[in-house]
């Protein structure tokens, strides 16, 4: 529940900033107020232990973290020389990736699936099609270069092509270089016209590899996490993990019906109901924090009255 925990002059000290944390609500407290309103003689959740309630208040804020909560998070990095990226720690999957020009606008990057980083093979191939391996070895790939990467010729193809940014081209020195293909691109697909650079993720070794133009380049990757925090020996910090306040009663319910799910004694109808409302609050917090504002909705759509003239 919401409750204010420091003084004015206290949060708008400069020298330990917690700026915005009143939004959020840690799991911690989460646990401790389901386990005080729900486990009980005569509640909902008798006999149930700490444990369980632990397990089912992590699974349900990395369910709701995935396509509820606003657990987005955005790294700046510089792509190196060698145009691989590691994954983030707590990364789950991409929202977007970019990259900043001059005027810091993001030029957005498309993944390519023409192209992968696969397994080389350092064995020869023998006339009849199989590998020359001793009894005891296994296939052993090519050796990583000194920065730990494992190659392929496919990605040193790949990474080694030439690209031009068009987009920090003069104007008039594109409509020198370009202007006599007008019309002469007639049915090109739509996600290769474009100049930004492109990306493909070698899930086996858990990276980013980018085109050659990414080099040097400021990148911007948005991704989704699970919304978990971990400590500095692997284990999960609920202190750190944290609820939007927007999306309290979500969790509890996700808690709830996890609970009494695992009991082989709870009436159906009961389940049936707590899936309701699970899935009502489920998608209450989702409205509620896809955060829309009327008078901005409203600027969006007068865009729409507007005539485009060709």
């Amino acid at each position: 529940m919401g409750i204010l925990r420091s003084e004015p002059e206290a949060y708008y000290d400069n020298t330990t900033p917690d700026f915005g944390n009143y939004r959020y609500i840690p799991l911690t407290e989460i646990i401790d107020s389901f386990a005080a309103t729900y486990v009980g003689q005569g509640k909902l959740c008798e006999n149930v232990i700490l444990n369980d309630i632990t397990f089912h208040a992590i699974r349900g804020l990395q369910e709701l973290s995935y396509d509820t909560f606003r657990s987005t998070k955005d790294w700046e990095v510089e792509v190196p020389s060698s145009l691989v990226l590691v994954m983030p720690l707590d990364y789950v999957n991409y929202v977007k990736l970019g990259w900043s020009d001059g005027n810091g606008i993001e030029r957005v990057l498309y993944p390519t699936n023409k192209t992968s980083n696969a397994f080389n093979v350092d064995e020869s191939v023998e006339l009849y099609g199989g590998f020359d391996v001793d009894v005891d070895d296994d296939l052993a790939r090519t050796t990583a270069d000194s920065d730990g990467n494992f190659s392929s010729d496919t990605w040193a193809s790949y990474k080694a092509q030439s690209a031009t940014d068009i987009g920090s081209t003069d104007a008039d020195n594109v409509d020198d270089e370009y202007g006599n293909l007008v019309g002469g691109r007639h049915g090109i697909d739509p996600q290769y016209a474009q100049a930004n650079g492109t990306f493909f993720i070698d899930e086996a070794q858990g990276k980013f590899h980018f085109s050659s133009n990414m080099s040097g380049k400021t990148l911007v990757l948005r991704y989704i996490s699970d919304g978990v925090s971990s400590t500095s020996n692997g284990g999960i910090n609920l202190a750190n993990s944290l609820v939007p306040k927007l999306a309290e009663e979500a969790i509890y319910k996700h808690i709830l019906y996890g609970v009494l799910l695992a009991k082989k004694d709870t009436p159906g109808g009961l389940l049936a109901q707590l899936k309701r409302e699970r899935f009502a609050e489920t998608r209450k917090a989702k409205i509620r924090l896809s955060n829309i504002k009327l008078e901005e909705l409203t600027q969006v759509l007068r865009g729409n009255s507007k005539m485009i003239k060709h």
